[in-house]
This record gives structure tokens, C-alpha cells and sequence, in this order.
């Protein structure tokens, strides 16, 4: 019997095309909540810029946070995961980036900083996920704190020999100009794990949904997973099972499939 239902935010809950979560979602969801089943949030977004889930959260219908990609996990407030990237990977990369001017978010517990934007960065970052704009800053202030995850303007071309370099970290793409890269074992999967670690369920009681790159792991790991239609082939072949876009009822399509609803 499933009792946790795993969604991530940006072309699953939210739709790129309205920045909305369609009505029938947040009714399935209310559906769900009614027969006492927990819904958690699974994102590479900091909790920062979390700022398209006010209708699930003024209704109380998330019971705790997987954020950059499971860098940060918190209920409640209640921090209960949190790993950096170790500083040797993250000078390093920051060396990189001045060598090739990649256009880079820094991102600690408290504050998102980046570093040489772009205006590839302002339009496909800021505008497509409608985030206000951070402060640039050099790279020695952006890596004054602990950094939990630096999301990165390059190509997934380079990114076999960006991995490389970081021995210790580990890249997730979910948009096709720009990467995420955590500490190594950071992912949504880990995620899950100390989700349910802190809830008391067993695994084959998950359920997840995702349509990005930096979802696989937890599609390849939930019991019941989900890619979304738009997703690409890689996400669908991770899935148990298709649904259909966003856009297109795929949430209450899926948990209508599997009798969740």
C-alpha cells in the first residue's frame, strides 16, 4: 500500500508553460491527503526559491522538503539531512569556472549567490523559473559559506570532464543549459531515504514522480515510479510507468492508474 507520495516541483507539479499547478493535481493531491497518505516535495530547488507551491501550502498538503536534489532535507523545519560539497571539490570548480566563464549560483543554507551571470543565465534561470535575481559577487565571497550545491551554466558535453575533476561530488542536468552538482551520494534517492528513515515507512510504500535528469535516481529507487509525458527518453526508461504532460492531467491521470485516487 503506498503511503508517500514523492513529486518534484518543475514540469511535474508546476507547469513551465503557466508556472501554475493544474487544478486537477491539487485535487488529487486533496484526495490523497483525505486517506492519510504523506506528500512530499522532491526539487533541485533550494528552499529559497520555492516560491510555486503557495497553493499546496496554504491547504497543508506537504509534509516535508527533498531540496537540491536531496542536498537538504528538512520537515517541519526540522532540518534532518543536510551534506556540502566538500570545499577541496568546491575550489576547484570555482577554478574552472574562472578558466572558462561559467556562469555559476552558489548556493548555502542561507543565501543563493552567483558569480559572472549571463544573459543566457537572467533569461533561461531567472525568467523561466521566476526568481528574482541574487547578487553577483566574487567567487571568494560565494564560497565564504558552506556550499550545499552550485547549480552551473555548461554543456553536457563538458560535463563528463567537469565530473572528473570532483572526486567527491556528483552532477544532475534537468535543463539542457545548466547543471547541478551536489556532494557525492546528494541525490533525490538519498532523499527518500532519510524521508522515510524520519516517517517510519518502508520503501515499498513509496511512490515518485519526475520529469528531469536529476530525477532518475529516485524513479530507478521509489517502488512505484513516474515519468511525466514530456520527459525525456533516459527519465522514461527509469519509470515504471508514462503519463501524460503536465499540461495534460498527468499527476491525476498516474494516480488514477494506480488507484491511489
Amino acid at each position: 500500500m503506498t503511503k508517500a507520495l514523492f513529486f518534484d516541483i518543475d514540469g511535474t507539479l508546476v507547469s513551465f508553460d503557466t508556472h501554475r499547478i493544474p487544478s486537477s493535481t491539487i485535487k488529487a493531491l486533496e484526495i490523497a491527503r483525505a486517506k492519510n497518505i504523506k506528500i512530499f516535495i522532491a526539487t533541485g530547488r533550494p528552499k529559497l526559491i520555492i516560491n510555486n507551491l503557495s497553493e499546496l501550502q496554504q491547504r497543508n498538503l506537504i509534509d516535508g522538503y527533498i531540496t537540491m536534489n536531496g542536498a537538504y532535507c528538512f520537515v517541519d523545519n526540522q532540518i534532518i539531512y543536510k551534506s556540502p560539497i566538500p570545499a577541496e571539490d568546491v575550489q576547484v570548480f570555482v577554478n574552472l569556472c574562472k578558466e572558462k566563464n561559467y556562469p555559476s549560483f552558489f548556493v548555502g543554507e542561507h543565501r543563493i549567490k552567483v558569480c559572472q551571470p549571463s544573459d543566457m543565465l537572467r533569461q533561461i534561470f531567472y525568467k523561466s523559473l521566476s526568481v528574482s535575481e541574487f547578487p553577483e559577487v566574487s567567487y571568494e565571497e560565494a564560497i565564504q559559506d558552506d556550499i550545499l550545491m552550485i547549480t552551473s551554466f555548461f554543456t553536457k558535453q563538458e560535463e563528463e570532464a567537469i565530473q572528473s575533476c570532483l572526486p567527491d561530488s556528483e552532477i544532475a542536468r534537468w535543463h539542457p543549459a545548466f547543471a547541478d552538482i551536489t556532494a557525492k551520494g546528494s541525490t533525490k534517492q538519498k532523499g527518500i531515504d532519510e524521508i522515510i528513515r524520519h516517517f517510519g515507512f518502508r520503501l515499498e510504500e513509496t511512490m515518485a514522480f519526475g520529469d528531469g535528469g536529476n530525477d532518475i535516481s529516485m524513479l530507478r529507487h521509489a517502488a512505484i515510479s513516474v515519468a511525466m509525458g514530456q520527459a525525456a527518453e533516459e527519465v522514461k526508461e527509469s519509470a515504471k510507468y508514462v503519463t501524460t504532460s503536465v499540461d495534460d492531467d498527468g499527476i491525476w491521470n498516474a494516480m488514477k492508474y494506480f488507484e491511489i485516487i
